[in-house]
C-alpha cells in the first residue's frame, strides 16, 4: 500500500466533500504532522516509508490517549480517539498478532544464537528489520524479553 502526502490530501478533499468530519479532522492532523516532519528534517519531501512512520506515530498517540481517557473515566473522549485511530489504521499495514511476532522472535533468536538478555539488542535489531512498522516496538521488546529471560 503506497501512502503519499498527495494521496492523503486527495482523501481529505473527498472527506470534506462527503461531510465526514472525523476523517477530515484526522487527515488534517496527519497532514500537519507530515508537514512538521518535513520542515524539521533536512529533506523537504518525505518518502512513502517516512510518511508511514509519521502515521504510525500518530496512531500510537491515539491508542495511548484512548487508554488514558478510559482510565480517567472519559469514554466519550476515548471514543473520539478510537475513531481517529480507525481512520489512521486504514492507511497503515495490518498489525501483526502476538503469535506472528513470537515466530519472528524465535527465528531471530535462532539466527543470532542468543542465549540470554545480554544479546537482546542483537535479537531486537533482527526482529525490528522484519517487523517494519507492522508492530509497535514495545510489544516486540516484551516478547523478546520474555523469550530470552524464560
Amino acid at each position: 500500500m503506497s501512502i503519499s502526502k498527495a494521496g492523503l490530501q486527495a482523501d481529505l478533499t473527498e472527506a470534506i466533500r462527503g461531510r465526514d468530519q472525523v476523517t477530515a479532522a484526522t487527515l488534517r492532523m496527519a497532514l500537519t504532522a507530515i508537514t512538521t516532519e518535513e520542515a524539521a528534517g533536512e529533506q523537504h519531501a518525505l518518502t512513502e516509508e517516512q510518511v508511514q512512520q509519521v502515521l504510525a506515530k500518530e496512531a500510537k498517540k491515539r491508542r495511548e490517549a484512548a487508554a488514558a481517557y478510559e482510565h480517567a473515566g472519559r469514554p466519550e473522549l476515548a471514543a473520539t480517539e478510537l475513531a481517529e485511530l480507525a481512520v489512521l489504521e486504514g492507511y497503515l499495514p495490518a498489525q501483526l498478532d502476538d503469535a506472528a511476532i513470537a515466530a519472528l522472535v524465535d527465528e531471530a533468536i535462532a539466527a543470532t544464537g542468543a542465549t540470554g538478555m545480554a544479546q537482546m539488542g542483537q535479537v531486537m535489531k533482527a526482529v525490528t528489520a522484519k517487523v517494519a512498522g507492522r508492530a509497535e516496538g514495545g510489544r516486540v521488546a516484551a516478547l523478546v524479553r520474555a523469550k530470552l529471560s524464560g
